[in-house]
């Protein structure tokens, strides 16, 4: 994979709800994807010369997506003040260039709004995967 920009990241949020249709949350600055797989450690008496053996398939899987940046539009913003204070579960697709999609039900689990005197208003949230998420290749 050759290098990529990180604007061309995109995080969307479903909306409406239920619609399949979603909504481009333009203006990330910076944006953070984080997959992760605990894992079961089931190391016993028996494990050849003590190493540590662990059970495929077994972990739990969570992802993280963290961003910052200006809201594009007052649609956007809405989506999302909604989603939040509602505490709702929603599909959000969340793409990487040359790499692929991912599509799932995420929970904000953190919104943070902040600005300077001479500046523009910005945003930063963070997401809990809540579901399965679906990977497709681009």
């Amino acid at each position: 994979m050759a290098a990529q920009s990180g604007k061309d990241i995109l995080l969307k949020i479903e909306n409406p709800q239920g619609s399949s249709s979603f909504v481009t949350m333009a203006g990330l600055r910076a944006k953070t994807i984080s997959l992760n797989a605990r894992s079961v450690d089931v190391t016993n008496t028996d494990s050849p010369d003590a190493w540590r053996e662990l059970l495929p398939g077994a972990g739990v899987k969570t992802a993280s997506i963290s961003g910052s940046g200006v809201f594009k539009d007052e649609a956007a913003d809405e989506a999302v003040r909604i989603a939040f204070f509602a505490q709702e579960i929603r599909n959000w697709q969340i793409t990487i260039p040359d790499f692929g999609t991912l599509t799932g039900l995420f929970q904000i689990a953190a919104l943070e709004y902040a600005g300077e005197y001479d500046g523009e208003a910005v945003y930063s949230l963070t997401l809990s995967s809540a579901g399965a998420i679906q990977f497709a290749v681009i």
